[in-house]
C-alpha cells in the first residue's frame, strides 16, 4: 500500500476556516494521496495561525507516516479538539510533512480557493 500513497505540490490556494475565521492559508500545501480515503491538503506551520493552535495530549499512530501529534484549535466560539496533526518525525518517504499540518475536514472547513 505504500506504494500508492503519494505527495506532491497542491495545486491553488487552500485555506482552512473555523469559528468566523481564517487559520491558515496556503499556495505552498502538499497533497497526501492514499487509495479509499479523500486528499488531505499539509500546510506549512509558517501559514498557520499557530496563536490559534494548542498541542494536545492526543497522539496516534500510522502504520505508513508514524507518529501524529494533534492540535486542538482555540476560537471565540469554543474550542475544536483535535482538529489537527502533524508528523514531527515521520518515517522515511513521509519526510516532506515534518513541519506541515492537516485539518480534519469534519471539524473545521478545508477549501480550494
Amino acid at each position: 500500500m505504500l506504494d500508492e500513497i503519494r505527495i506532491q505540490k497542491s495545486q491553488g490556494t487552500w485555506v482552512v476556516r473555523a469559528g468566523g475565521a481564517v487559520l491558515a492559508e496556503t499556495a505552498a500545501g502538499l497533497e497526501l494521496s492514499e487509495p479509499g480515503k479523500a486528499p488531505a491538503i499539509y500546510f506549512p506551520q509558517s501559514d498557520v495561525a499557530m496563536a490559534f493552535v494548542e498541542r494536545s495530549a492526543t497522539r496516534k499512530e500510522s502504520p505508513e507516516a508514524g507518529e501524529a501529534s494533534y492540535f486542538t484549535i482555540v476560537t471565540e466560539s469554543g474550542d475544536i479538539p483535535d482538529a489537527a496533526w502533524t508528523y514531527e518525525t515521520p518515517k522515511p518517504g513521509f519526510e516532506a510533512l515534518a513541519g506541515c499540518l492537516t485539518f480534519d475536514p469534519e471539524k473545521v472547513v478545508v477549501e480550494r480557493l
